[in-house]
């Protein structure tokens, strides 16, 4: 029998300047996650392959919509959560025109604090790939 672990919801916002087309180039496009989330990405059907210093994970594309977010789970023998996902979701506030990227991930709870510090190094280089 599997033990099954409960995973803690992350929920994180970063203000972002620049464009939201340039921003949505960086989140929908092999090319664009692979200038700042990953090494690598190769895209297969809705199979998203990320490369990272020699190792590779890959994960199903649930949904997206363009412009908004895009939802992923990553394929893993291992996860036996069903309802868990990694999303990144675009905000933009129509009055200051001020961009949010909006992550939404899944964490075992001692391993909260080190994926909160690889998003926010994820999005540290995102914005260095915005100019922001």
């Amino acid at each position: 029998m599997v033990a099954t672990t409960t995973l803690e919801k992350i929920e994180l916002e970063f203000l972002l300047r620049g464009s939201s087309k340039v921003l949505e180039n960086r989140l929908f496009t092999a090319s664009g996650l692979s200038e700042w989330f990953a090494d690598d990405v190769k895209i297969n059907d809705n199979t998203y392959t990320f490369y990272w210093e020699g190792s590779e994970q890959s994960a199903h594309l649930i949904s997206s919509k363009p412009g908004k977010y895009i939802r992923f789970q990553w394929i893993d023998e291992e996860n036996t959560c069903t309802d868990c996902y990694f999303e990144m979701s675009i905000e933009t506030n129509q009055m200051t025109k001020e961009i949010t990227l909006k992550i939404i991930d899944f964490s075992e709870e001692d391993e909260m604090e080190e994926s909160i510090l690889v998003w926010e190094h994820a999005v540290a280089d995102l914005k260095r790939t915005l100019g922001s």
